[in-house]
């Protein structure tokens, strides 16, 4: 082996075990945020990210003003077929429940409750790759305000 090619496999091999000791020992002690994905979020966006659901293609069994619905109780979302793999995105001031299908051939029913975060908004982000039937409750059967949003 040519002195060249030893002096490039030695520095890969420092630059490996160096990479090794971040990742294993710049980490936090806890199990981590998965709110907190900046890396990864990143990297959505550098790839493309997901698209989200144009909210024009959503029906609404409820009052519906602009892209906020008032849900009294529940409400059943029809959304059109989005051609692709969407993220149907809906957010609102107070706690709501999501119920949605899987996306793909799975015969799974996904339920959610969805609490407010600190930002004081409670976000649901559902899969949707044909067209299908999403219901939202508000808790107790009381009324409350949901946005399909765009982000």
């Amino acid at each position: 082996m040519s002195r060249r090619r030893a002096l490039l496999l030695a520095g890969l091999a420092v630059l490996l075990v160096a990479l090794f000791a971040v990742a294993t020992g710049a980490g936090r002690g806890d199990r981590g945020d998965p709110g907190d994905a900046g890396a990864v979020r990143w990297l959505g966006r550098l790839a493309g990210g997901g698209v989200v659901v144009d909210p024009a293609t959503v029906r609404a069994g409820c009052d519906r003003e602009g892209d906020t619905l008032r849900v009294v109780g529940g409400c059943v979302l029809r959304v059109a077929d989005p051609g692709g793999l969407r993220t149907l995105v809906l957010r609102g001031p107070g706690r709501f429940t999501v119920t949605a299908p899987a996306p793909g051939d799975a015969d799974l029913t996904v339920r959610d409750e969805v609490e407010p975060g600190d930002d004081g908004q409670a976000v649901a982000r559902i899969a949707v790759d044909d067209a299908t039937e999403i219901v939202v409750n508000c808790p107790g059967g009381a009324a409350c305000l949901v946005t399909v949003a765009t982000s």
